[in-house]
């Protein structure tokens, strides 16, 4: 297969000197050298107090490393933590790929990782915050229907927990039937059912067992829907402010009760919509008004609690969201990335969150396609067959999954740290990477060594015919990600080897980042 790929390219060549067919060429110079890495500018405490942000060991080592290395240091260890360190990740990133000063790299290690992870600490208590409201809003359900309350119901998704209400046999057919318009509509129909549609439908429900149950059965009946009402009420209060509340409360009168309420809210529910609810209705003279409280509007009040959380929440998705896009338009090497971002912000809410935990990965896929017009559709690849040499061959979105994960590549923050530079990652074998040995490119595995990442680094540089991209070699500036009759080296214009040859050269080190093959 290797050999009938060489010979494709070596017969479209001849094909256009023979014909005088090709496609038009510009040359411009070669850009600057990479510069070299920053001295340190930071001293042992401004280190020490970063690296624990990301609980990276302050060794002797670290402590050594440049500015720009350290920090490269400190965006491995948050990249291994997840989410949790997301947004210093983020910021990291922006700092390394992205060329900046030496000013900058201090800054951010003195003061942008500490406001980075202040962003990260208040998303998971935001995130923690807005997933207690939600167990809180089913919780609630389970309540007013009369369900026992178990964590294997609370941690159900919307849909699996609407199927189970409506199973269970406390539901009444006005809870089942708003159960099933429910499941028969969108994520936001789910929402409002467990919201508010629960509830309603359990209203009626009661109403109609009201209506045909004698007066001493229907009395008894609206004391249970009461109580279910105070201790509905006092779970909200409970599981929002970590309180707890023994059974003689519920004896209290109901304006007593919600001044109990208030009486056990500790200071940082104060300010909440839930707190202010039971305020005002404990302010009214009205017993009817102390009645829709516990009965519907401190539900209300938590719901427009966890609403306004939400929003907080998806607000700060989308800062970081756009701050994602801002970055990589700067690169230039990841229009996948940038297109994903704006798809997700011209979305909703949900398509945001969503880019952020699992889309934002898998748009830093792209595809390396040549860039000479007789060899359109060829792209760079490798092959298991051919013991993972790098290759150029054609390949389009009808070949095999397999084929086309071959031909894409995750571009990711150069594995040692430069900035302006990039690791090409193989899509389908993650943690090997697009490596010169002795100038011919193959795929290699990371084996962590200071030698194997300088090789799998390349700095991207306008194409040397003046469109495109073209990749340098970090580890041997001058030398250039050029194919040569279908094989990939790092290449020096004009040097000794073969594959060197001036003819074609500009051509063949230029570049089109294409859209990724296989998504």
């Amino acid at each position: 297969m290797r050999r009938a790929v060489k010979r494709g390219i070596v017969t479209a060549t001849a094909l256009a000197a023979v014909t005088g067919v090709a496609a038009p060429v510009s040359f411009a110079a070669p850009t600057d050298s990479v510069a070299r890495a920053a001295d340190i500018g930071t001293n042992d405490k401004q280190r020490v107090d970063a690296a624990a942000v990301v609980r990276l060991d302050p060794s002797p080592d670290v402590m050594l490393l440049s500015d720009g290395d350290f920090i490269h240091a400190l965006w491995q260890k948050a990249r291994d933590a997840g989410e949790s360190l997301q947004a210093v990740r983020t910021a990291a990133e922006e700092v390394m790929m992205v060329g900046t000063s030496a000013e900058d790299q201090v800054r951010f290690i003195t003061t942008g990782i500490h406001e980075a992870y202040e962003v990260d600490k208040q998303r998971e208590k935001d995130s923690a915050a807005a997933d207690r409201a939600a167990r809180t809003a089913k919780q609630q359900v389970l309540i007013k229907i009369g369900i026992s309350v178990t964590p294997e119901l609370l941690g159900l998704s919307d849909d699996n927990f609407i199927r189970a209400v409506m199973k269970d046999a406390a539901s009444g057919p006005e809870v089942r039937d708003a159960a099933a318009r429910a499941l028969a509509g969108d994520a936001a129909s789910w929402q409002e059912f467990i919201a508010t549609g629960a509830g309603a439908a359990r209203d009626r429900d009661v109403a109609n067992e009201l209506k045909e149950k004698a007066e001493k059965e229907a009395q008894e009946l609206k004391r249970r829907e009461e109580l279910k009402d105070r201790k509905g009420t006092a779970t909200l209060f409970e599981t929002r402010f970590d309180l707890s509340f023994s059974d003689s409360v519920y004896e209290l009168s109901d304006d007593n009760f919600i001044r109990e309420l208030l009486r056990r809210t500790p200071a940082e529910g104060q300010h909440t919509e839930l707190y202010a609810a039971a305020q005002r209705a404990v302010l009214s003279s009205n017993p009817a008004d102390w009645q829709t409280f516990l009965h519907a509007g401190a539900m209300q009040a938590n719901n427009l609690d966890a609403e306004n959380l939400r929003k907080k929440r998806a607000e700060a998705d989308r800062r970081l969201a756009l701050q994602i896009q801002t970055r990589a338009e700067k690169t230039g090497v990841h229009p996948h990335l940038v297109a994903a971002a704006k798809k997700a912000l011209a979305g909703s809410d949900q398509d945001v969150a969503r880019f952020l935990m699992e889309g934002q990965r898998r748009a830093l896929r792209q595809s390396f396609q040549a860039s000479g017009a007789q060899l359109a559709g060829w792209y760079i690849r490798q092959s298991d067959a051919d013991k993972g040499e790098a290759f150029l061959a054609p390949v389009n979105d009808k070949d095999k999954q397999t084929a086309r994960e071959d031909a894409t590549w995750i571009i990711a923050p150069a594995l040692t740290g430069q900035s302006g530079c990039y690791s090409f990652e193989s899509a389908r074998k993650p943690g090997y990477y697009l490596a010169q040995q002795d100038r011919r490119v193959r795929l290699g595995a990371d084996d962590k060594s200071g030698a194997f990442r300088k090789d799998a680094t390349w700095c991207a540089r306008k194409g040397l015919t003046g469109s495109g991209t073209s990749f340098e070699s970090a580890n041997q500036q001058g030398r250039w990600l050029r194919q040569f009759q279908g094989d990939l080296y790092a290449a020096d214009k004009g040097g000794k080897q073969r594959y060197e040859v001036a003819k074609d050269f500009t051509q063949d080190a230029t570049w089109k980042i294409s859209t990724p093959l296989a998504r």
